[in-house]
Formats: structure tokens, sequence, C-alpha cells
């Protein structure tokens, strides 16, 4: 077992394509849960709806991709209006059943059969990205730097995707640290104070989802240029469930822990995948860990003690605020 190359594939991953659009939709969720505490366990509904917003207009409406991209995020933004507005009074729990319930209850429909002429059903919808793939002065495998080496397409996506990353956290930056921002974090603190304050707790709730939804379609839209296609099998409940991982590994609250957790969340998924198999292939698992479907729940069970060990010694994450994470508790 090479264990150089695991390494250095990890490293690959970290700064990879796949990286950077989770990096996306976890700056959506570090404004709705971090900044203003709503516990949104849906946000891979809104990813998909990005990313079929554009798939169903380029496909089935026959639009061109410069014109379906905007579609995908006005999606987004419907879709945290038509969430948020019947939900948001809700609190906790009963917010974060709301918010998953619906996402599912989004794919499930993408996928059924009677919307199957539009979404694609099952199969999803492919050949959607063409124009931005044409659009590429890259072509080829790119190597980087040793062991690193990507597709052309996958560089072209990769650095688009990381300039939307660096836009969307630039945006989040100077938002939060205008009045408009303050007042969501107050309303993280204390809702209560807030509301007895003037400030209609409801409208910025509103207001935080739409803008965390518009940012998690934008990932979603991201992902469907990478893979010029639209499958529903790439928004399951486990995408929402990573994104908080990330979150949790970087920081929530901070301007940048998004996108270092994302980072450190896919070089330890990636190493503990990749390790595991060299193990299994060198016979060094007992039998009951031999097949891979076991592999797949040791490699979620590893990236899982390593969240519990760092929230037993570092639980505002690596780059969050202890005392920040003490006034919200």
């Amino acid at each position: 077992m090479d264990l150089v190359l695991i390494l250095t594939s990890s490293l690959r991953e970290a700064v990879g394509p796949t990286a950077a659009f989770y990096a996306l939709i976890v700056v959506g969720l570090n404004v709705h849960f971090g900044y203003t505490g709503l516990l949104n366990f849906g946000q891979a509904g809104f990813a998909m709806i990005g990313a079929y917003g554009v798939g169903v207009f380029v496909d089935y409406f026959g639009w061109s991709l410069w014109l379906a991209l905007p579609m995908g995020l006005l999606g987004g933004l419907l879709f945290a209006l038509l969430l948020g507005l019947p939900t948001l009074r809700l609190r906790g729990d009963y917010f974060a059943i709301t918010t998953i319930a619906a996402a599912e209850i989004l794919r499930t429909a993408i996928r059924s059969s009677w919307a199957a002429p539009v979404t694609g059903g099952t199969a999803g919808i492919g050949d959607v990205a063409g124009d931005f793939a044409r659009t590429s002065p890259i072509g080829g495998r790119v190597h980087i730097w040793g062991a690193w080496s990507y597709l052309g397409s996958n560089v072209w996506s990769g650095l688009w995707t990381w300039a939307m990353v660096l836009l969307v956290v630039l945006i989040v930056y100077l938002l939060m640290r205008s009045p408009w921002g303050r007042v969501l974090r107050a309303i993280r603190e204390d809702e209560d104070a807030a509301r007895a304050l003037g400030k209609n707790v409801v409208a910025y709730k509103l207001q935080s989802l739409c803008l965390g939804g518009v940012i998690g379609a934008l990932g979603g839209i991201m992902l469907t240029l990478q893979n010029s296609s639209v499958v529903d099998s790439s928004f399951q409940p486990r995408v929402t469930f990573f994104a908080y991982a990330a979150l949790i590994l970087g920081g929530a609250a901070t301007t940048w822990g998004p996108v270092l957790g994302s980072m450190l969340f896919w070089f330890l998924f990636t190493f503990s995948t990749q390790f595991l198999s060299g193990a299994r292939a060198q016979g060094w698992l007992p039998g009951f860990l031999g097949d891979s479907a076991s592999g797949g729940i040791v490699v979620l069970a590893t990236v899982g003690l390593v969240i519990i060990f760092l929230m037993i010694f570092r639980p505002q994450g690596v780059l969050g605020n202890r005392q920040e994470l003490m006034i919200d508790a």
C-alpha cells in the first residue's frame, strides 16, 4: 500500500471541484446555521433546485445555457420563499424536520415517473453544459504536480467554482459586518430580545434563508457545469449532513471556516476511503469488513470519530471562536 500516493490523492481531492462545490453549499449553510441559528437540514434541496433549474431549461425548453443559469438561482430563491413563509415561525427541531422533509419530497417528485418527461426521472438529464465546455481553453489531462492530475474539463470547472467560492465568501463577509448581519447574529443569540427591540425576526430569517438558499443553488449549478449532467442521486440527504460535518470542522460563523472545513472533510474522506481499500486488498481487515459496503460504513465512522474528537478538544472548529460559541450557548 502506497501511503504517499494515498496522501497526494487526498490532497488533490481537497482542492478539486467537488470540494469547491461543497464549499459553496457550506457557505450557504453557514449563513443559515452559523450566523442566524436556523437548523436547515434541507440544503441539498437548494442545490438540487439550482441544478435542475439549469438542466430543465436547457434540455426541456431548449434555452441557451447562459440564459438558463439565472433560472437556477431564481429557483433557489423561490424555493426559499415557499419553504420559509409558512415555516419560519417554527423553532429548532420543528424547522429542521420541515426542511429535510421538504428536500426529500422535492427529490421524490423530481425522480417520479410523472415528472420524467421534464426532469428525466431516475436517469436524470444529460449533456447540459456543452456551451460551458466549449469555452474551455484547457484540453486533455493536466498534470499539475507529481501525482496531481485532472481532466482539462475538471480544471476549467474547478477554477470557476473556486472563483465563485471566493466571490460568495467576500459577499457574505461584507454582509455579516453590516447592520443587517448584526441583526442576524442578534437573532441567533436571543430571538425574543431581537423581537423586543422592534426587529421583524421572521422577515430577517426569511432573508437569511433566501441568501443561503441562493448560494446553495449556485453550488448545484456549478456541479452541473462540472458533470454536464443532473441526477437526483447527487442530492441525497447525506449531502446536507456532509456539509454540516464540513462546517463543524472548519468552524461555524467564520469567514473561511466553511472553505477550510470542506477541504478538510474531503481530505479525510478520500484518505479514509483509499487507506481502507488498500488495507482490504492487503488482507489486513477482518472478514466482516472485507466487502466494499462495510468499507463505506467504516469510512463514515472514521470521519465521524475525527469530528467527535474535534468537538471534545476544539468544539468551535479549526477557525471558530470559542467565546462566540459560548455566547451562542
